[in-house]
């Protein structure tokens, strides 16, 4: 049995990543504790045109639904043994979708605050430059920071996604005081060797990489070495 995956979405530009990474894990059969801070909220919205309500959120305003018509979405669902039939959606551990299990981003009271609470790692998805500065320095004065800070003093896995350029001194120092402090920063930046054909390939190359950092099976992109289809 997996344990949840953390994922916190803040205010940097590139929110898709963080709404294709959920569709992903809930895909392969993985549940997903989430919060969202303001600026994430913004920048949802302004991105994607999705308006999320913090106070009342609907996991359905994420467009979280079942993938029909992906393929790879498809794919991952029958590796995770999961059908659209009731008898199998409403089973339990793996051959059901991953559940999303949502707190707001000042509930410190909410199982992510504590390193009692098991998870199989956390991902910042994208992760603003506050962010960044806040995880760096131990200054929790959110949930999402807070559940980094755990992660990193349960030496659990910490994944930052961040999406900036160029580059300030600061940015690259708080990036090394993290790397070090035990995190993998994983910049939102797609290669460009898989076959791009569309944008959601692009996402996809970013994505696929978080899953493997979380060891999350997929078949979002083609590795180095695989022939095109």
């Amino acid at each position: 049995m997996h344990h949840p995956i953390c994922i916190g979405i803040t205010g940097a530009s590139g929110a898709i990543y963080a709404v294709r990474l959920l569709e992903v894990l809930r895909a392969a059969g993985r549940d997903v504790h989430l919060s969202i801070s303001p600026s994430g909220r913004d920048v949802i919205r302004q991105e994607l045109k999705l308006n999320v309500d913090l106070d009342d959120f609907q996991a359905a305003n994420l467009l979280l639904g079942d993938g029909l018509g992906d393929s790879k979405l498809s794919l991952l669902k029958t590796s995770a043994g999961i059908s659209t039939s009731d008898s199998n959606v409403l089973g339990s551990g793996i051959g059901r979708p991953g559940e999303l299990h949502y707190f707001h981003c000042q509930d410190f009271m909410a199982p992510m605050a504590s390193g009692s609470f098991l998870t199989g790692g956390m991902v910042i998805c994208p992760t603003s430059g506050t962010t960044l500065s806040a995880v760096a320095a131990g200054a929790a004065g959110n949930l999402i920071q807070r559940a980094a800070e755990v992660h990193l003093k349960e030496r659990r896995k910490l994944i930052l996604v961040p999406r900036e350029s160029p580059l300030s001194l600061a940015h690259i120092d708080n990036m090394r005081r993290v790397t070090e402090a035990g995190a993998v920063v994983l910049p939102a930046a797609p290669g460009w060797y898989h076959d791009v054909r569309s944008i959601r390939d692009l996402v996809d190359f970013v994505v696929a990489r978080i899953c493997d950092q979380l060891g999350v099976e997929h078949a979002l992109t083609k590795r180095w070495g695989e022939s095109p289809s």
